[in-house]
């Protein structure tokens, strides 16, 4: 064999060899490509897989609460009406201690063209007493502060009357009682004060 010929088959040799590494380069390549397409495809299936989980909590939580929700209005609804209940029971107890009274009223409005003034006040004086004692039960406290200092807390003033006798602001006329009930102001009383005395001490002021 000539030269010539043998350095053909020699670059002919070479070329396939080439070929061949590029042909195995290229499978090696592809053989990655198909474990990274693996690998995401195992991540894609895993984070779907947790997409599902984390739908079928939320559905969980959505059901969850519109059961509460529904239990927080039931519970509402129900507290309202025990309330409302329990508003006509206690007036319905009220009314029932005031009927003594109310028959008592209604004797002396029958009575009243055939007994004498002074029997007739002594028996509206009796159905009065009756009825204070009623509401005194419940806890009503009449606010009759005539001499006192003024409170605006529980006095309403609409007038003032010069009396230098007596100290500033002191409470000189009632014109109206004012009631209260387990502390809370129902009616404050209507009264008209003193100006023209002696100013108030601190101290005075600090006990209204």
């Amino acid at each position: 064999m000539d030269e010539a010929a043998a350095a053909d088959k020699a670059a002919a040799a070479g070329e396939a060899a080439a070929a061949d590494d590029s042909i195995l380069a290229d499978a090696a390549a592809i053989e990655d490509l198909a474990r990274d397409f693996e690998a995401v495809e195992s991540e894609i299936v895993a984070e779907l897989t947790e997409l599902d989980a984390v739908k079928a909590e939320a559905e969980r939580l959505r059901d969850r609460y519109a059961r509460l929700q529904a239990e927080w209005d039931n519970f509402r609804r129900r507290i309202a009406t025990e309330r409302e209940q329990e508003r006509s029971r206690a007036a319905e107890r009220l009314v029932e201690k005031l009927l003594p009274v109310l028959d008592d009223l209604e004797r002396a409005v029958d009575h009243s063209d055939t007994v004498n003034g002074a029997s007739l006040k002594e028996g509206i004086t009796a159905v009065f007493s009756k009825f204070n004692e009623v509401l005194a039960k419940e806890g009503l406290e009449a606010i009759d502060p005539l001499g006192e200092a003024f409170d605006a807390t529980v006095h309403q003033a609409v007038g003032t009357l010069e009396d230098t006798t007596v100290p500033d602001e002191t409470v000189a006329q009632v014109y109206q009682k004012g009631y209260r009930m387990a502390n809370r102001v129902l009616r404050p009383a209507t009264v008209a004060v003193s100006s023209g005395g002696p100013k108030r001490e601190a101290s005075d002021r600090s006990d209204r």
